[in-house]
């Protein structure tokens, strides 16, 4: 079992969304991938290989 990671989108560049955990770890994602309506200062939690938009 993964643990949930949350997430902040910190800046998007083309058809990627870069962002950082809470923990600190950065990690840059293909838009496709996110739920619509992901942006800048989005938040996000990735649980059981699925992104799902917080706020």
């Amino acid at each position: 079992m993964v643990e949930p990671v949350y997430y902040t989108v910190d800046s998007i560049n083309g058809d990627y969304a870069y962002m950082t955990s809470d923990d600190g770890v950065e990690n840059q994602v293909a838009m496709f991938l996110l739920p619509e309506g992901t942006d800048i200062g989005s938040r996000l939690l990735w649980e059981n290989f699925e992104w799902t938009l917080i706020e």
